[in-house]
C-alpha cells in the first residue's frame, strides 16, 4: 500500500503528499525524524480528511506497529487514543482497536501502558453496544493469550469496560478477572492487584462476597509479597466503597484482614500497611477502631524494620485525629517519645516533619507539657534533616501555645542552630526568620535576633550570604522603611569600607536587594552615595556589580518618580557614571556597564513612546 501511495504517477499524487511525506519520514534512519512524524499524525489526518484517514492512514499505521522502535511506538500509541475526531467520530472508533491491540501485546511496558490508556480513552467514548462488540472481545483475547505481557495489559482494561457494559457482561468480565488474580505468572497477578481497586470502585453492586471476595482473598494469601502488599490498596478501595454506600455488615471481616496485613511476615507488606494507615483507619472507621487499630499502630512504631517505623511515623497526626485525646496521650505520645530517640535518622526525620501537627489535637497545656520537651530534644538532634523538619513546621506549634512561650523555649535552640556547622541548617533558619519576625514583633526581634541576621551576611558559604541579603528585604517588608533605616542601612554602609572585598561585595548585594522596598528619599540620601563610593573599588567583581546596581536604581526611580524626574536623574547621574564604567580597563565591567546602558535606554525609549501616545 505504501508504494502505491507514494507513486508519482498516482492520479492524486498532490493530495497524497502529506501521507507520502509521513511514510518517507517513518523510513528515515534517524529516530528523531520518525518521532517527529508520529507527533504530526493529527496534522496529516486533518490534511487527508476523515474518509482517507480511515481507509489509508489507519491501516498504514497498523503496519508500523510491528516494525519501529519502542520510543516511536510509544508516541503512536498515545496519538491513536486522540484519533476519534480525525476518523469521523465515535461511530468509527472500532477501527483503531486492531492497531492498539497490537501495541498492547509488545514487550516494552511503556508502549503497552500507553496503548492501554488509549484503548480506555476510546472505550469511554463508545456506546454500550460498541464496547460489547469491540472492546470486550479484545479483553477476552488478551486475557487468555499465551504471552504474559498481553495478560498484564488486559488487567488495565477491565474497569473502563465494566463501567459501560450490561450486568451480564459485568459478571462475565468479573469471572475473567478472577482468573487473572490467580494467574501462574507473578507479574500478571501484580498487575491484577494493581488494577483491582479501579474495578471495585465501578462495580454497581457493593458487597464483599462472591467474586470480589475471592479476588481479594487470592491476593492476601498470595505467596509473593509483591502481590500481597498491593492488597492494601484493594482493601482501602473496598472499604471506602462500602462506607460510601453505608454498608457496614462487612466491617469486622475487613478489620480482620487489615490486622493480618499489619502482622504480615514480610516487612514490605507491613510497610505498605503502615504507609496507608490513616487511609485504612478512615475507610474502616467504626466502634472497633480503638480496640484494634491503636494497638496495631503502637506495634508498628516498634517494628524491627526502620522502613516500617519511618512510614508509620508519618501517619501519627492523621491517625491521631481519628481517636480520642485520651488515647493520644496514653498511647501515641509515649510512642512519639520513643521514635524521637530512634536509632534510625530517617525515622527521626520522618517524625520531625509531622510531630508539630499533634499540637492542635492536644491543645495548649498538653502541648507544653507533653510535646514541647520532645521538640527541644529533636532540635538538638545530630542529623540535620531532623532539625530542618522541626524548624520548618514551628508555626503550627506557635498557633497553639503562642509566640511568647514558644520564643522563650525555642529561641536559644534557634540561636544555636543559626551557628550550626551544617550550612543547610543555617539556610533553613534564615528562611524561617521573616515568619518568626512577624510573630515576635519588632522590639523582641531586635533584641533577640537582629544581630544574628546581620551576622549571616558575612558567612563563609555563598548560599548563606545570598539568602541573608534576600532575608533583609523580607524583614524590611515586615517592619517597614524606618526600621530598615535605623537597624540595617547603617551597618551595611559601615562594612563598605572593610578591607575584605567579600564583605564589600556582600554589602553591595544587600543594599541592592533593599532598593525596591525603600522610598525615594532614602535611595537618594543613603543608597546612591553608597553605590557611587564603590565605583573606584580595585576589585573588578565589585565594579561590574555596581554597573548592575545602577540599572536597579534606574528601575526604582522609574517606579517612584514622574517621567520628567526619571529622565533627569538618569541623564544627569546614572548614565554618565555608566559611561565611565563602560570605559573600564576590565572587560567584564565594560560588558555589564554597556548592558545596563542599553536596558536603561530601552526603558527611556518606551517611556517616550508611551508619552507620545
Amino acid at each position: 500500500m505504501a508504494d502505491t501511495i507514494v507513486d508519482p504517477q498516482h492520479p492524486k499524487a498532490d493530495e497524497l503528499y502529506p501521507l507520502a511525506l509521513l511514510i518517507d519520514e517513518l523510513k528515515h534512519d534517524d529516530v528523531t525524524y520518525r518521532l517527529n512524524a508520529m507527533r504530526r499524525l493529527s496534522t496529516i489526518a486533518l490534511a487527508l480528511g476523515e474518509e482517507r484517514t480511515r481507509s489509508e492512514l489507519v491501516p498504514f499505521l497498523e503496519e508500523v506497529t510491528q516494525e519501529d522502535e519502542d520510543e516511536v511506538l510509544t508516541v503512536l500509541a498515545e496519538e491513536l487514543g486522540k484519533f476519534g475526531e480525525y476518523i469521523g467520530g465515535p461511530e468509527h472508533l472500532h477501527i483503531l482497536i486492531p492497531g492498539l491491540e497490537a501495541l498492547s501485546t509488545l514487550e516494552e511496558p511503556v508502549v503497552r501502558d500507553k496503548a492501554v490508556d488509549s484503548i480506555n480513552a476510546i472505550c469511554d467514548q463508545m456506546s454500550v453496544a460498541q464496547v460489547e462488540e469491540s472492546v470486550v472481545p479484545l479483553i477476552k483475547r488478551l486475557s487468555t493469550t499465551e504471552w504474559f505481557s498481553s495478560r498484564v495489559s488486559a488487567t488495565g482494561l477491565y474497569a473502563h469496560a465494566i463501567s459501560k457494559v450490561s450486568a451480564t457482561g459485568q459478571s462475565e468480565l468479573e469471572s475473567l478477572y478472577k482468573d487473572l488474580t490467580q494467574d501462574e505468572a507473578p507479574m500478571v497477578r501484580r498487575a491484577a492487584a494493581t488494577n483491582l481497586p479501579g474495578i471495585v470502585r465501578v462495580l454497581p453492586d457493593v458487597k464483599f462476597e462472591g467474586v470480589v471476595y475471592m479476588m481479594f482473598q487470592a491476593q492476601v494469601l498470595d505467596d509473593q509479597d509483591s502481590v500481597r502488599l498491593l492488597s492494601v490498596d484493594v482493601l482501602i478501595a473496598i472499604a471506602e466503597t462500602l462506607k460510601e454506600h453505608e454498608v457496614t455488615k462487612y466491617n469486622s471481616e475487613l478489620i480482620s484482614f487489615t490486622t493480618a496485613l499489619f502482622n504480615d511476615k514480610s516487612w514490605r507488606v507491613r510497610y505498605m500497611a503502615a504507609d496507608r494507615f490513616e487511609k485504612l483507619a478512615r475507610a474502616l472507621d467504626s466502634v472497633e477502631l480503638r480496640e484494634k487499630f491503636v494497638p496495631a499502630f503502637v506495634k508498628l512504631t516498634k517494628d524491627s524494620e526502620a522502613e516500617v517505623r519511618t512510614a508509620i511515623a508519618k501517619q501519627i497526626p492523621g491517625f491521631s485525629a481519628l481517636i480520642p485525646q485520651a488515647d493520644i496521650l496514653e498511647e501515641i505520645v509515649p510512642t512519639v517519645e520513643l521514635l524521637a530517640a530512634d536509632s534510625s535518622q530517617h525515622v527521626r526525620a520522618a517524625l520531625a516533619s509531622e510531630i508539630s501537627r499533634l499540637a492542635p489535637l492536644l491543645g495548649k497545656d498538653k502541648t507544653i507539657d507533653k510535646l514541647l520537651p520532645t521538640f527541644l530534644t529533636m532540635l538538638k538532634d545530630d542529623y540535620p534533616d531532623v532539625r530542618l523538619n522541626i524548624i520548618s513546621k514551628l508555626e503550627i506549634v506557635n498557633e497553639v501555645i503562642g509566640i511568647e512561650l514558644l520564643s522563650k523555649a525555642l529561641l536559644p535552640a534557634i540561636s544555636e542552630l543559626a551557628k550550626d556547622k551544617q550550612w543547610r541548617v543555617r539556610l533553613a533558619i534564615i528562611e524561617y526568620i521573616p515568619l518568626l519576625a512577624e510573630q515576635l514583633g519588632e522590639g523582641f526581634f531586635n533584641k533577640e535576633l537582629g544581630d544574628l541576621c546581620m551576622t549571616w551576611l558575612w558567612d563563609s558559604v555563598f548560599s548563606i550570604r545570598e539568602a541573608a541579603t534576600k532575608n533583609l528585604k523580607k524583614l524590611s517588608q515586615v517592619f517597614g522603611i524606618e526600621w530598615t533605616k535605623q537597624q540595617i542601612l547603617p551597618q551595611i554602609v559601615q562594612v563598605s569600607t572593610n578591607a575584605n572585598y567579600l564583605y564589600r561585595l556582600t554589602s553591595l548585594f544587600a543594599m541592592t536587594s533593599l532598593i525596591p522596598v525603600l522610598d525615594q528619599d532614602t535611595v537618594a540620601q543613603t543608597v546612591y552615595p553608597f553605590v557611587t563610593s564603590l565605583m573606584e573599588d580595585p576589585i573588578p567583581n565589585i565594579r561590574f556589580n555596581i554597573a548592575k546596581t545602577f540599572k536597579v536604581l534606574a528601575d526604582a526611580y522609574h517606579k517612584n518618580c514622574s517621567s520628567e524626574e526619571y529622565e533627569k536623574i538618569v541623564a544627569d547621574d546614572i548614565v554618565p557614571r555608566l559611561h565611565k564604567l563602560a570605559q573600564d580597563q576590565d572587560v567584564d565591567v565594560r560588558y555589564f556597564a554597556s548592558k545596563s546602558l542599553d536596558e536603561i535606554n530601552n526603558n527611556s525609549n518606551n517611556n517616550n513612546n508611551n508619552n507620545n501616545e
